[in-house]
């Protein structure tokens, strides 16, 4: 009896070998089959712009990208097989979670909220805090964090890949070598280079369709280009049209609930001097000093707090907001701004009390609504009409004498009035027309 064990243990060995092949070539036949990029036929797609972001070193191909779909969904990238990029990246949720901060292997939660996959083939660096370059690199960095997918280190990944014949095949298919971590990350990233949305009714509004948006939409865009100083930070123009100047700014989010400056202290003596991408990685996603943002990337004191100014399109489908996901509505995210933030000694320059009414806060978010792309319109208007019914009775960051001006920045008392706010809205403004 006891030679038996042996036997049966090489029969079910195999039986797992055969079935993870089976479960392979399924996933990656479906990603072959469902292979439907976005179309860039779309009013408002950057043509230029999208010619330059495709690396020379990793060009798009169908079979890459079906690679890199296939990778995205598979769960055995992580360390217990219960997570896959899709699960902070849903499509039908604008390729987020709509979490606070996501949750990753064993149940554990991290400290940033999941940003979305849809055009982030634009963005000049990636995560909240820009320590990815690239899309490439960015790939890399969930797959080994031990909140997130808890792999332990690319050689660990590789082996795990490399031991699904289908792999190995299309592997050599797409890349003429075995598999190695480097193509890994390129192939899930020639995935999400396929991932943008435009073709809203804003798009078609500039384009000349003086009917696509609403009237309140159109005052919104009135108040975000005037008053409500959105364009400072989320800037438009037709050959950049994403919303966002890449930079990082203070805006006062994190100040909630950290003490910046012991904090500082403490991430200056954690981090090696060179800075390594993991543990940098480990200490955003892991520990109390994810409010630093930047700063731990540059470890500079114009970089504490500071964060990456994020797109604002299909905002109505990536819920809820900021880099800690703290504020579960539009309108709570505008109050924020309207009040000037919460003061503390690195918020931006231009966080300063915007004096905006309800009607005009309204208004922002219709407009906001008309950067919404068909894929998501029926969504977004379900999540809109949640949203304002919340806003009518919960408004946690509302504050209206910090909004007018009447409040101190700084101390209780510097009373009166305070602070910059603008004048009113001239309703003949040059930015509610649209078109060519």
């Amino acid at each position: 009896m006891k030679r038996a064990w042996p036997l049966l243990l090489l029969y079910l060995a195999t039986v797992a070998l055969v079935l993870s092949g089976a479960a392979s070539a399924a996933v990656l036949a479906a990603a072959q089959s469902n292979f439907t990029p976005d179309s860039t036929k779309q009013a408002g797609f950057p043509a230029d712009l999208y010619s330059w972001v495709i690396p020379a070193d990793n060009p798009e191909s169908p079979a890459k990208v079906a690679l890199g779909k296939a990778l995205f969904v598979d769960r055995r990238l992580s360390a217990d097989d219960s997570k896959n990029c899709e699960s902070c990246h849903e499509p039908a949720k604008g390729f987020t979670d709509q979490l606070p901060t996501s949750m990753g292997i064993h149940n554990k939660f991290g400290q940033r909220n999941a940003p979305t996959v849809l055009n982030a083939m634009f963005n000049v660096t990636q995560f909240w805090d820009g320590r990815a370059p690239t899309l490439e690199e960015q790939a890399k960095q969930p797959i080994l964090n031990p909140i997130e997918m808890g792999m332990k280190n690319p050689d660990d990944v590789v082996a795990k890949i490399n031991a699904i014949p289908e792999y190995q095949n299309r592997f050599q298919e797409v890349f003429g070598r075995p598999v190695n971590y480097d193509d890994l990350a390129r192939a899930i990233a020639a995935f999400e280079r396929t991932q943008f949305a435009f073709d809203t009714p804003f798009d078609k509004f500039m384009a000349g369709d003086q009917h696509a948006i609403t009237d309140s939409a159109k005052r919104g865009w009135s108040i975000f280009n005037g008053k409500g100083r959105c364009m400072s930070c989320h800037g438009w123009n037709p050959t950049q049209p994403l919303f966002t100047d890449f930079k990082f700014h203070n805006i006062g989010v994190s100040a909630h609930k950290s003490d910046f400056t012991p904090l500082a202290r403490k991430a200056l003596a954690t981090i090696e001097q060179t800075g390594g991408v993991q543990q940098i990685d480990q200490l955003a996603i892991g520990t109390d000093l994810s409010g630093l943002g930047r700063f731990l990337v540059t470890k500079q004191p114009h970089d504490i707090g500071a964060f990456r100014t994020m797109g604002l399109r299909n905002l109505l489908v990536t819920q809820p907001y900021f880099h800690d996901g703290s504020q579960a509505t539009l309108w709570d995210t505008i109050d924020h701004y309207n009040k000037g933030g919460v003061p503390n000694p690195f918020l931006d320059g231009g966080i300063v009390p915007l004096g905006l009414g309800e009607s005009e806060e309204d208004d922002l978010v219709a407009f906001l609504l008309s950067l919404t792309s068909p894929a998501y319109e029926r969504a977004s208007k379900e999540e809109y009409g949640l949203q304002f019914k919340r806003s009518r009775t919960d408004r946690p960051q509302r504050d209206v004498a910090a909004a007018m001006g009447q409040k101190g920045r700084t101390a209780s008392n510097l009373g009166g009035p305070f602070g910059d706010i603008g004048p009113e809205q001239a309703l003949e403004n040059p930015a509610q027309l649209g078109g060519r």
